[in-house]
């Protein structure tokens, strides 16, 4: 089994520009190769294939003016051109999209490192081109024997990270442990998750970090604004203006305050997934939302996406896959909280607002959210 660790590390000054640095290289590598599969393409010719590309790419760092190509890690550009080619083989092939250009204001600061130099010790990471970083202390297998794949430094803006992929054996499995009846998951906005056997997972109380996240916001606007007068008056490109300490200090703490909403609301999915797995159930049940559906409706669309749908799927289904769970998922007209769960008994009409089900059939009287989950159980059974 392979599985990924992340861990938090401490560069220095100089290390700190120098991942900067071949993130932004990385990026350039990658946006470099997708302006030569849009010409190519635009010819009427195929993708170029990402070992081709590699080799192009180093005849283009050997041309004047691009010496600098030379000072960054020879890893991180190889993975991103070979990335861009991947992105356009699968463009071609129909499985993805077509591949956009990386923006330097949007896109993740990350890059990859070479893993046959990387050496990992308890509290210090020795990477390509960097030398030792001193890191958090971690839960990565150290020892001779351990192969590690595809490492990747990161940069959130605020700390550094380092990422890796180690190939560990596959012990999870407890066969003495007793298995428990399926699990049935309804999800919802108002209570994120309520299960079969009455488990219930609420969201994280989150209001005062959005509000103080709200004054920093407002502050850097009166920054911004005064900014924009500048500009106007000096009649200079918004831009080209330098921004004050104070302007980037509230900036980088804005952006602890979003690093952070987004920590508490993935631990809440963390502890709620782990429990239901300590459970060993048969089966667990969940539901295949239309989410990108539900986004459209403006009104929903900041509860949907504060809700993570998608990261209570994709958390289930590699930590059944670790511990021998079957995981079901449901199809998307399944009407799960229009059929009784008693008789089964199905219903023409069911608004939002009814939050309690009443059969007409058989008179049973059940919330609406934990009928849908038992529904979703009564699948696996």
């Amino acid at each position: 089994m392979i599985k990924g660790f992340k861990t938090m590390i401490y560069p220095n000054k100089e290390q700190s520009e120098k991942i900067i640095k071949f993130c932004n290289a990385a990026r350039f590598s990658y946006n470099w190769a997708i302006a030569l599969e849009e010409e190519n393409y635009k010819n009427g010719n195929k993708f170029i294939s990402a070992y081709d590309l590699t080799k192009r790419f180093t005849q283009f760092k050997k041309q004047e003016g691009n010496e600098w190509l030379k000072e960054i890690s020879g890893r991180a550009l190889k993975i991103a051109i070979m990335n861009a080619g991947s992105s356009y083989e699968n463009f071609f092939k129909g499985r993805a999209k077509h591949p956009k250009f990386k923006s330097k204001k949007n896109s993740k600061m990350s890059c990859a490192t070479h893993e046959g130099t990387t050496v990992i010790e308890r509290k210090q990471i020795r990477c390509e081109k960097l030398g030792w970083i001193k890191s958090h202390k971690h839960n990565i297998p150290i020892g001779e024997n351990i192969k590690y794949y595809n490492p990747k430094l990161s940069y959130d803006g605020v700390d550094f990270w380092f990422s890796v992929s180690v190939e560990i054996q596959d012990n999870n499995i407890d066969n003495n442990k007793p298995i428990t009846e399926p699990i049935g998951i309804d999800l919802g906005i108002k209570t994120l998750a309520t299960c079969s056997n009455n488990i219930i997972c609420k969201k994280p109380n989150i209001k005062k970090t959005k509000k103080k996240l709200k004054r920093l916001q407002k502050k850097a606007s009166r920054h911004y604004q005064k900014m924009l007068d500048e500009s106007k008056r000096t009649k200079t490109k918004f831009n080209k203006l330098y921004k004050s300490k104070n302007l980037i200090k509230l900036e980088k703490q804005i952006k602890k305050q979003h690093i952070k909403i987004k920590n508490m609301l993935t631990t809440n999915i963390h502890m709620f997934t782990k429990s239901l797995i300590n459970l060993n159930p048969q089966a667990i049940v969940i539901e295949d939302l239309n989410v990108s559906g539900m986004m459209k409706n403006r009104h929903l669309s900041k509860a949907v996406q504060e809700a993570k749908f998608y990261e209570i799927r994709r958390q289930l289904e590699y930590k059944c896959n670790w511990y021998g769970i079957n995981l079901i998922v449901a199809d998307r007209w399944y009407a799960s909280s229009k059929i009784c769960s008693c008789c089964g008994n199905k219903k023409q009409k069911l608004s939002l607002s009814e939050r309690t089900y009443v059969c007409e059939n058989c008179g049973c009287v059940i919330d609406r959210d934990l009928n849908a989950s038992i529904n979703l159980k009564n699948l696996a059974v």
